[in-house]
């Protein structure tokens, strides 16, 4: 079977600054919330706030293995944030949810994540701000594949 042709330089390219460029909105945008939640954490508090799951799924859905999952979810437990609990299906499983302290958590943090971008966003125009938006959609299909 040929190798798949290389990509374009522009596309090398614009994939080094999209690249770079998420990188500081997610470095600044923790900054700027002056938060003590790790990021790791904080995506876990995010997924638990959704439904409650599984370290197996909590592991998969984050792309890392079970036990560094296992001792994320342990730290979370140990804080109050994260409840365990047995599957009323399957006695074997345990299911993870968050407790009324790690729904607190994630509605303030969220709050203060979304502070800074909301007020520079404010700046923009409209047509910048219909451009982002376009560019949201996108990021999530390329994501999503």
């Amino acid at each position: 079977m040929p190798a798949a042709p290389a990509p374009a330089p522009e596309v090398v390219h614009l994939a080094h600054d999209l690249r770079i460029a998420c990188m500081r909105v997610s470095r600044r945008v923790r900054f700027e919330a002056s938060s003590n939640i790790a990021p790791h954490h904080f995506s876990v508090l995010v997924r638990l706030a959704d439904s409650p799951s599984t370290v197996g799924d909590l592991a998969t859905s984050e792309r890392v293995s079970a036990p560094s999952m296992s001792r994320t979810v342990s730290a979370l437990v140990d804080r109050g944030l994260v409840a365990r609990a047995g599957s009323p299906d399957d006695g074997r499983v345990v299911q993870l949810s968050l407790t009324d302290e790690g729904q607190a958590t994630v509605v303030s943090e969220r709050a203060k994540r979304d502070a800074w971008m909301s007020d520079r966003l404010g700046r923009l125009t409209s047509r910048e701000r219909d451009v982002l938006t376009r560019a949201t959609e996108i990021l999530g299909r390329v994501l999503a594949e």
